[in-house]
C-alpha cells in the first residue's frame, strides 16, 4: 500500500518521517516548501512536484495542512484523481462542518474518508507518540489503524466522520482553559513567594495535577517561548469551539475568557509564538 503525505510543516514533517521509517512501501510527499520535501526525500520518501502527483501515485492520501480553506482547496484540486481505489485521511485541525463537507465530496467519488486529527505537539510528533482521534466508517478503521499507529501510540476511533475533528476541537478548548488556569494560579503563587518548581510539585500531589503544567513548567520558569504549537493555531481552534458552542446556544464562560486572551495575543502580533506565551498576557510580562 503506497502512502502519500501532503503538508510537511511543524507537525507534518515529523509525522511523515515516522511513516517513511516504519512503512514497507513507497511514501510520496509534497509541500509548497521544497526544502521540506528535500528533508523527507533524504529519509527515503519519494519527492513530488505537486499534490496531484501524490494523488496519482498513492493508495492512501494523508493531509496535514493549517486551515479549513487549505483542506478544502487541496481536495478540490485532487478530486479528478480520486476514485474508489483511494483512502483519504485528513489529520488537520479544521472546522468540523468543512471536514464533513469535504468527506461527502470524497465519498461521492467512491473513495473512503477519515478525519484523524492529532493531539500533543512537536516532541510527540518526532517520537511517534501522538494521540490520534479518528472519525471514520467502522469497517475502514482496521485498515487505517496501522498507518495511524506509525505516528501515534494512542489511537482511538471516536465514531463516524466528523467525530474525530469534533473531539480535537473539544480537546484543544479544554487545553486552553487548563492553560489559563495555570497562568492565573501560578502567577498568584509567584506573587506570594512560591517558586515555579515548588508550585508544580505541590500541584502534582493533588487533584489539580495536569499534563500541561508538568510538561511546560521549565519553559514557563525560563520564559522560553520557542514555538512547538503556535498561539495562532490554538486561537484558530478556540475560535472554532466558540463557533460550535454559539451554534448550539451553549454558554461556555471559561472558553469566552480564554478566547479573549488569545484574541489579545493575536492583536499584539504574538501569533507565531508558542501558545504558552499567553502567560505573558495574563501576568503582564513584556519580555
Amino acid at each position: 500500500m503506497k502512502i502519500g503525505f501532503i503538508g510537511l510543516g511543524i507537525m507534518g514533517e515529523s509525522m511523515s518521517a515516522n511513516i517513511v521509517k516504519k512503512h514497507d512501501d513507497k511514501v510520496f510527499v509534497s509541500d509548497l516548501n521544497k526544502e521540506q520535501v528535500a528533508k523527507l526525500a533524504a529519509l527515503g520518501a519519494v519527492p513530488c512536484e505537486n499534490n496531484i502527483e501524490v494523488a496519482k501515485n498513492a493508495d492512501v492520501i494523508i493531509t496535514m495542512v493549517p486551515k479549513s480553506e487549505h483542506v478544502k482547496g487541496v481536495y478540490t484540486e485532487l478530486l479528478p484523481y480520486i476514485d474508489e481505489s483511494k483512502i483519504c485521511i485528513d489529520m488537520s485541525t479544521i472546522d468540523p462542518s468543512v471536514s464533513l463537507e469535504v468527506g461527502k465530496m470524497i465519498k461521492a467519488k467512491g473513495a473512503q474518508w477519515a478525519d484523524a486529527p492529532v493531539v500533543k505537539s512537536k516532541p510527540a510528533a518526532i517520537d511517534g507518540t501522538l494521540g490520534v482521534l479518528a472519525g471514520c466508517d467502522e469497517e475502514l478503521y482496521p485498515v487505517i489503524e496501522p498507518i495511524l499507529k506509525y505516528m501515534g501510540c494512542n489511537v482511538i476511533r471516536m465514531g463516524e466522520n466528523g467525530t474525530g475533528i469534533t473531539m480535537k476541537i473539544c480537546h484543544n478548548a479544554l487545553v486552553g482553559e487548563i492553560q489559563n488556569a495555570v497562568n492565573e494560579t501560578l502567577g498568584l503563587a509567584q506573587r506570594l513567594g512560591i517558586s515555579v518548581d515548588d508550585f508544580a510539585t505541590a500541584v502534582s500531589y493533588g487533584g489539580a495535577g495536569n499534563f500541561y503544567l508538568q510538561s511546560q513548567k521549565d519553559n514557563l520558569k525560563n520564559r522560553n517561548w520557542t514555538t512547538a504549537f503556535s498561539l495562532e493555531n490554538e486561537h484558530k481552534d478556540i475560535t472554532i469551539a466558540k463557533k460550535l458552542s454559539d451554534e448550539l446556544g451553549f454558554n461556555m464562560p471559561a472558553l469566552n475568557v480564554v478566547k479573549g486572551i488569545f484574541d489579545k495575543g493575536m492583536e499584539l502580533g504574538m501569533g507565531k509564538m508558542d501558545f504558552r506565551s499567553t502567560y505573558k498576557i495574563v501576568n503582564g510580562i513584556e519580555d
